[in-house]
């Protein structure tokens, strides 16, 4: 998980929020294809135009189905890793607060980035997969 941001509304700022730190912390070259869903945040204007300036390219599922017309198993790891979020963490905590609730999904994506081990990435987090990647690439 590269990009990612927490508020109390499902508007379209956040998707951008999100969107633009994995841009930065990711740098992808031109021609990136950004997979979402079909939720007005994804299909609006100014979620697009960032998408435009960013050079990637965006692919939408089919309504109701997660595969969408990408390869199998395209999506899956983006709901695989929602689906762990919620019954690894959020199931079993009651939030009292805004700011417990987020501090909880910021601990999640701490543990899940570099601790969580993922049977396809030979029982690696991810990143120490990415920094084996890279050190094998130099």
């Amino acid at each position: 998980m590269v990009g990612w941001a927490v508020a109390d509304h499902m508007r379209t700022s956040i998707c951008v929020s999100a969107l633009q730190m994995a841009f930065w912390r990711s740098l992808p070259k031109p021609g990136l294809l950004h997979h979402s869903d079909r939720g007005s945040q994804y299909t609006s204007h100014e979620y697009r135009r960032h998408l435009s300036i960013m050079k990637m390219e965006q692919s939408m599922s089919r309504k109701g189905d997660c595969w969408g017309s990408l390869p199998l198993g395209y999506n899956s790891p983006t709901e695989r890793f929602f689906r762990s979020l919620k019954h690894e963490q959020l199931n079993y905590e009651e939030f009292r607060t805004k700011t417990s609730a987020n501090l909880s999904i910021i601990d999640y994506l701490a543990f899940y980035n570099g601790r969580r081990s993922n049977s396809k990435l030979g029982y690696q987090s991810p990143l120490q997969y990415e920094r084996d990647f890279y050190r094998k690439a130099l």
